[in-house]
């Protein structure tokens, strides 16, 4: 075994606890109680430690924090037994059950796919996998009220818009669109935005949306902002393009 090997295995990863003294009542019935709380801690590799609260269902949801490792190992204690007997395998089958719900999916099997979904968000309200599922699969069916419920929530989950999560944010935004769900996609992309505000793919996909609203100010501001942090992108310069083949912009 190599030293990277060696450094991989020790990193940080399981439940903590944290203990907060609390005080109840006033006055001369007021006394000091102590709360516990739990976490689901996982270590990076640049030693930066990642933590989020374990919901009622002993599984970790909402959002994440990153805390550095010397006051991570002053404030946290480790809960082994917890982690192994119980929020492990909650973890694990909160896990198949997403999973089911996408095999499902993939073979077109929309009511299957939606009860798994549903099961798994009974669990995990916040789960960005479930969400995304679910509403994709209301989307497939062409069900936009449905879908709409599912967009509120998601646009609302800053974890929606993380990296990890880039193949099914992709894949929703463009299922709005074919939906011709625009007034949601651009709400969507405008969020992603604000939490990533150097890509030129989500201009482009906004000019998408607006131009489903045939607000070309908006479509043509959003294309060079596109061309603006990628001068070489292909798509954005024929969508401009096309524009003033149209007449739809001057340039």
């Amino acid at each position: 075994m190599n030293k990277q090997e060696n450094k991989k295995k020790e990193l940080i990863k399981g439940v903590f606890s944290t203990q907060t003294l609390m005080k109840v009542g006033t006055g001369t019935t007021q006394r000091k109680t102590i709360q516990k709380s739990y976490w689901f801690a996982e270590e990076k590799e640049d030693g930066t430690i990642t933590i989020q609260p374990l919901n009622v269902n002993y599984v970790p949801s909402g959002p994440k924090k990153e805390i550095p490792k010397d006051e991570f190992l002053d404030k946290f204690s480790p809960e082994p037994e917890f982690y192994i007997q119980t929020v492990y395998p909650k973890m694990r089958e909160l896990t198949k059950t997403i999973a089911r719900a996408e095999r499902h999916r993939k073979r077109g099997e929309t009511y299957s796919a939606e009860f798994e979904y549903k099961n798994a968000l009974k669990v995990d309200e916040e789960n960005i996998r479930a969400n995304f599922g679910l509403g994709l699969t209301y989307l497939e069916r062409g069900e936009k009220e449905k879908a709409n419920d599912v967009f509120k929530r998601l646009v609302k989950l800053d974890a929606a818009f993380e990296e990890e999560h880039k193949h099914l944010f992709n894949e929703f935004g463009i299922n709005l669109r074919k939906q011709d769900m625009y007034d949601q996609a651009v709400e969507y992309y405008s969020r992603a935005l604000e939490l990533t505000k150097n890509d030129e793919h989500l201009h482009y996909n906004i000019a998408r949306a607006y131009f489903g609203l045939n607000k070309i100010e908006k479509v043509v501001e959003h294309l060079k902002e596109a061309l603006k942090l990628n001068p070489e992108f292909a798509e954005a310069k024929k969508f401009l393009n096309y524009l003033k083949e149209k007449g739809l912009y001057k340039g």
